[in-house]
């Protein structure tokens, strides 16, 4: 034991005679000069990203009203034609979009026929339009298929140019 400490006496005098031989060079002389602050680079001006906000439901009633308001139909059918079938689907998107729209669907039928045979062949040519966007996605609470019959005819007319304008439904928001 006394050995070691004899050694760790040793190790210390020579680190100590070590730091003693070494000679300290003169410090620099202090220079008076003013502080400068350090220049940020410049910054060029960053792009401005331009994205337009778009307006979904606008975009969807305008490609609905391109494609129309009106479904013709045949002499005492109800039976909607594939004509129309981009119409409907434009429109049933609309509806899917935003729940909130609403539409009414109004059946008309054309002069020929009695009154109530004709009010009840407008109901269905109404409630054929309705399920027809009930199937492309439109809530059923969003469409109304109401008839008018004979009542409001497009065309005046006793003639089948007039009665083709009549045997309709047309989609009206409400």
């Amino acid at each position: 034991m006394q050995m070691q400490k004899l050694a760790l006496v040793v190790l210390m005098a020579a680190g100590l005679a070590a730091c003693s031989s070494t000679k300290l060079e003169e410090p620099a002389p202090v220079q008076d000069k003013p502080v400068v602050a350090p220049v940020a680079p410049k910054e060029e001006p960053k792009p401005q990203s331009v994205v337009k906000t778009v307006d979904l439901d606008a975009e969807l009633l305008a490609a609905a009203n391109q494609k129309g308001r009106t479904v013709y139909f045949d002499f005492d059918s109800f039976v909607v034609k594939s004509d129309y079938t981009p119409l409907i689907e434009a429109h049933a998107k609309r509806l899917k979009n935003n729940g909130k729209v609403k539409m009414s669907l109004e059946g008309h039928a054309d002069e020929r026929g009695g009154r109530e045979y004709n009010l009840a062949l407008g109901q269905k040519r109404a409630e054929a339009v309705a399920q027809s966007m009930s199937l492309l996605g439109a809530g059923g609470a969003q469409v109304e298929p109401v008839s008018f019959g004979k009542e409001r005819p497009a065309v005046e007319g006793h003639n089948e140019e007039a009665w083709s304008k009549n045997r309709r439904v047309e989609l009206k928001d409400k």
